[in-house]
């Protein structure tokens, strides 16, 4: 096979997609050069916005474009006004959850989780969920972190985070099996581990 260094590298980028190889990525690669104008072309177009739109909202984590507002008064996935959050690790584990229909409220995306030697990532929104507790009237907030010891690390640094704040921490408890990441669970598996979540922290207030 003749070397062309473009499709070589778009080759090696695809590559490096969940799920994917080299043998996969040259199939994607073959179908994009052969529908140029049905795929490459809007492909390019759409990744050129996301890449100059898409970021991630400093204050609740989830992913807006540039052209929204997200505050602290609206940072929320629906219209309508809910008295809870759900905390995961990243943007997959809130469209995990999403998609299984049992959770409605807000999402608190940190960004990744605290190493199993107790260092806090400098960019993990755990301050800011601190403050969107505060300021608004949240009653409980759901640690839906991965059955991982980083996940369970960041688990309880949030619980001692809240611990002077009246607020109900639950976490998700049956069905969650240990060392299990959210987004790799089916819709059964969340359902049972939603609804047989556990308090784990009575307030000093």
């Amino acid at each position: 096979m003749q070397n062309i260094p473009e499709i070589d590298e778009l080759v090696k980028l695809i590559s490096k997609f969940p799920g994917l190889g080299p043998k996969s990525a040259k199939r994607i690669v073959l179908k994009l050069i052969n529908n140029r104008e049905e795929l490459v072309k809007p492909l390019a177009k759409t990744l050129a916005e996301v890449y100059k739109n898409i970021t991630r909202c400093k204050i609740c984590g989830i992913l807006k474009s540039s052209t929204i507002e997200c505050n602290f008064n609206d940072c929320r996935i629906v219209n309508t006004k809910y008295n809870k959050i759900c905390v995961v690790e990243d943007v997959a584990d809130q469209w995990s959850i999403e998609n299984s229909n049992i959770f409605q409220g807000y999402f608190h995306i940190l960004g990744g989780t605290i190493s199993s030697v107790g260092k806090k990532k400098d960019n993990l929104l755990i301050n800011s969920l601190v403050e969107r507790v505060k300021k608004n009237k949240i009653e409980e907030i759901i640690l839906a972190t991965s059955a991982t010891v980083e996940g369970q690390t960041t688990a309880f640094y949030i619980q001692d985070s809240l611990a002077d704040i009246d607020v109900k921490i639950t976490k998700l408890a049956q069905g969650l099996p240990v060392g299990g990441e959210i987004e790799s669970l089916d819709d059964g598996t969340l359902i049972s581990a939603f609804k047989n979540r556990l308090k784990i922290n009575t307030s000093s207030n």
